[in-house]
């Protein structure tokens, strides 16, 4: 019965309450700047550079065993089988990362800042 005391109190901790708040909060902020990246900054990029379309931006490094190019787009190559280098989609990917990481990285300095400003607010005793 004491492990299920110990688990209890653990679980109940601010500290595992804040990370699953944390960690559900994260997933879905991830989800806001994939699609704020995929559907908002790339399309007009692809138009500055050409009208290129992300999505369909990859090279063929084989042909496909069920049909041979061209293929019209990333989706149509996969269906025919052929090997594909995916340029467009780890852009967006590398994107989205960069974005993430500096919105965690503001994150962090401020809560760095509160910290810092409630350590120095502390009475010496």
């Amino acid at each position: 019965m004491a492990i299920i005391k110990e688990f209890k109190e653990f679980a109940l901790k601010g500290n595992v309450i804040d990370l699953a708040v944390g960690l559900i909060i994260g997933s879905e902020f991830g989800k806001i700047v994939n699609s704020l990246v995929q559907d908002v900054i790339m399309p007009p990029i692809g138009i500055l550079i050409g009208g290129v379309d992300f999505k369909n931006f990859f090279l063929v490094l084989k042909e496909g065993a069920n049909q041979a190019g061209p293929y019209n787009s990333l989706v149509d190559a996969q269906k025919a089988g052929a090997v594909t280098m995916n340029i467009g989609t780890f852009i967006t990917t590398a994107i989205t990362f960069i974005i993430i990481a500096f919105a965690v990285f503001l994150i962090v300095k401020a809560a760095n800042k509160v910290r810092s400003n409630d350590a120095k607010s502390e009475p010496v005793k």
